[in-house]
């Protein structure tokens, strides 16, 4: 495993102090990511999370944002839908709404680090809503999540980025249960 540096920023509006972060493209973005982990509470008590996100054909930058997961003692698939738009200000920082009986519902997210390691990491973090604390998720495009090397190198990463808020979220981080042999 080559030991390039991760890129990682603290979340806006602290952007300016790390001018040198490259924002991830629409396309290494899109597709089926596995929440691997998180602080957001709900996924505590669910399992099998995974966000999938598509361009919408009539606009690119848009992103169509499925969430897919299933209750720990429950068989059923249950969903979030909504669309992702980009804010103008931040790069990778997208304004989230949700679709049908979600639609008055919003939230902020940003990418703060990512890469192509174990065919593809995210971390997000979003703002605190009416409905969720903020928090971190950590993304892995492999199916069984990302390696324990990689894992504890996002992490020391994370605790490294100055931003007090950011720092506590990270020590707050648990695994989220996948049943990865389905």
């Amino acid at each position: 495993m080559a030991n390039t540096v991760l890129n990682f920023r603290p979340p806006s509006p602290e952007i300016g102090s790390k001018a040198d972060f490259v924002p991830p493209t629409i396309s290494f973005l899109q597709g089926k990511w596995y929440i691997t982990h998180s602080t957001l509470p709900m996924w505590k008590s669910n399992r099998n999370v995974t966000v999938t996100y598509n361009p919408l054909p009539n606009n690119a930058e848009v992103l169509d944002d499925l969430v897919e997961y299933q209750p720990l003692k429950s068989n059923k698939q249950k969903k979030l839908e909504g669309y992702d738009t980009p804010d103008a200000g931040v790069s990778a920082s997208y304004s989230w709404r949700g679709r049908g009986w979600m639609k008055l519902i919003t939230s902020h997210w940003q990418v703060l680090g990512y890469g192509d390691e174990d065919d593809g990491w995210i971390v997000t973090y979003f703002s605190k809503t009416l409905f969720t604390p903020a928090g971190l998720d950590i993304y892995s495009r492999r199916k069984g999540g990302l390696s324990e090397a990689l894992l504890l190198r996002i992490r020391n990463d994370l605790r490294n980025i100055k931003d007090e808020n950011i720092q506590i979220l990270s020590a707050c981080m648990f695994s989220v249960r996948h049943d990865w042999e389905r």
